[in-house]
């Protein structure tokens, strides 16, 4: 069955696909601070990365949890990222790289993958060593962040839910929102359909024109011409928002974001773009992507 005509299909049965979102718990980490003022500089620098952090999904031989807190608390300290997207992401390893960072001034907002059996039963996700916690998505930020909440977004019928968590960053008058996109096989009741293209239609409703960066795993390559999935693409990304890596215009490609060649991960802003680094981390099987934005 094509994309497309799965498309058609699901949506003729949209009803039994959850909403994810305002049933949700997000799990907000912040101290109490002061009122004051926080100092900013006129450049942001925003990393995202996939940390394969749930050993379970093929993530046993991609660095020990040490190496990965290590990893990322190391986008913060010698990469410069003030804020920094996670995907696949443990709930106990985000909150002691954010202590680590500052736990007086460093916050983070996390969202847990769910999974939904045949009967409708929802269970939340979680990470296999003990002390982890639950897998998710993640928000981490050197400065306060509000307005955090889940986005609506179709997700499978059965089967792993992942999701789409955004916040504002008053600091810089930025909205934020990280996304774990759905790749085709994801609904187990419904493995033929497509479901990235409602997700990221959802992803873009939830972003301002011009002061925003998103972005994170959407699991799709670029819209290029070789991509038999550009379809899934809105016309927003690669014209309005810039890509962190898109060379031109006219570009619809970039350098590869996972080791197996495929460029998976993307940073998209409407701010001007002034530089866009790519890191191995050498702890997953995704680089990490860092965008800077100038902010004035």
């Amino acid at each position: 069955m094509s994309g497309r005509f799965g498309r058609r299909r699901r949506r003729v049965v949209s009803a039994v696909v959850l909403l994810l979102g305002l049933s949700v718990a997000v799990t907000v980490a912040q101290t109490a601070r002061s009122t004051g003022s926080v100092t900013t500089s006129p450049t942001l620098t925003v990393a995202t990365w996939n940390m394969c952090g749930v050993r379970q999904w093929h993530c046993e031989d991609t660095g020990s949890r040490a190496l990965k807190r290590r990893e990322l608390k190391g986008l913060a300290t010698r990469y410069g990222a003030r804020v920094v997207f996670l995907q696949e992401a443990c709930a106990a390893d985000v909150e002691a790289v954010r202590r680590e960072l500052g736990p007086s001034s460093w916050q983070s907002a996390f969202r847990a993958y769910g999974r939904r059996d045949a009967t409708g039963h929802k269970t939340t996700v979680r990470c296999a060593e003990a002390g982890q916690g639950a897998a998710g998505i993640a928000i981490l930020s050197a400065y306060p962040l509000s307005g955090i909440a889940t986005v609506p977004s179709k997700q499978p019928s059965v089967g792993v839910q992942r999701g789409i968590l955004c916040a504002f960053v008053a600091a810089y008058d930025i909205r934020l929102c990280t996304a774990h996109l759905s790749p085709q096989g994801s609904d187990l009741a419904h493995p033929h359909w497509e479901l990235r293209d409602d997700q990221l239609k959802a992803l873009i409703a939830a972003v301002p024109m011009r002061r925003t960066v998103y972005g994170g795993d959407l699991n799709v390559d670029p819209p290029g011409a070789r991509n038999p999935l550009a379809w899934v693409w809105p016309s927003t990304p690669y014209t309005v928002h810039r890509e962190c890596d898109q060379a031109s215009a006219s570009s619809r490609s970039g350098r590869a974001t996972h080791v197996s060649g495929h460029k998976l991960d993307h940073l998209f802003t409407g701010l001007p773009r002034i530089g866009c680094t790519l890191h191995d981390t050498g702890a997953s099987d995704h680089f990490a992507l860092l965008l800077r934005v100038r902010t004035v």
